[in-house]
């Protein structure tokens, strides 16, 4: 398959996912995960008509996204990876969201920055759903009284909460309590589910999913 028959899979098996979970159909938001691929790679995608994107990082994405964006105007671009403290300036000038908001210093660098520049991309508190020490992340127990510092302490709107569950198991009790959490915090958004586990993560009640691979192939 092409990278543009790929794209339409994709689309099209959200799109069951959200009739067979009784949902509406555009309630879930396709975050094409373009991390590790060259501009070259991603035009046919935005020719395609997606317009939302995920990095993994800073650096790399500077390389590529400025002169893609002033290409194409309308394109949403979502940090899905670990934020250093050092890249939050980077990050706040170059994202429109930024997902992975996972400890108290990075919650100040971002206020600070956001207020320096003017700049508010929407935030999302990633949770360390299943407690695994090698994932970054706020663990599921302190995740109500973290996002109500970012708001309070820090005047930080956080409108989500993302996750990756572990790799091993079925991911659905972790989803399952990722929706939880983020009733309890008062937030919307969820951003679960990947190229394995999207369509059960929308079963759910995922409201974006990040897909690379399964559009992109394997690098």
């Amino acid at each position: 398959m092409t990278i543009e028959q790929r794209l339409a899979d994709v689309c099209q098996k959200i799109e069951a996912a959200e009739r067979e979970a009784g949902r509406s159909r555009g309630a879930v938001t396709l975050v094409a995960v373009s991390k590790t691929f060259e501009a070259d790679a991603i035009r046919p995608v935005i020719v395609s008509g997606q317009r939302i994107f995920g990095e993994n990082r800073v650096q790399e994405s500077e390389g590529k996204w400025p002169a893609l964006k002033a290409e194409t105007p309308g394109i949403e671009l979502h940090l899905i990876g670990p934020l250093q403290s050092n890249k939050a300036a980077n990050a706040v000038a170059l994202f429109d969201v930024i997902e992975t908001v996972d400890r108290e210093k990075i919650a100040r660098a971002l206020a600070s920055e956001m207020k320096i520049q003017g700049r508010t991309p929407k935030l999302y508190v990633q949770v360390n759903i299943g407690m695994e020490p090698q994932k970054a992340g706020i663990e599921p127990k302190e995740t109500v009284a973290f996002v109500a510092f970012c708001r309070k302490e820090l005047a930080l709107s956080v409108e989500g909460l993302m996750c990756i569950p572990p790799a091993e198991g079925h991911p659905g009790p972790y989803f399952a309590l990722l929706e939880k959490l983020a009733r309890e915090c008062g937030v919307e958004k969820l951003s679960m589910g990947m190229s394995g586990d999207f369509e059960t993560a929308i079963g759910f009640g995922a409201t974006s999913v990040r897909v690379g691979s399964a559009i992109f192939g394997h690098r």
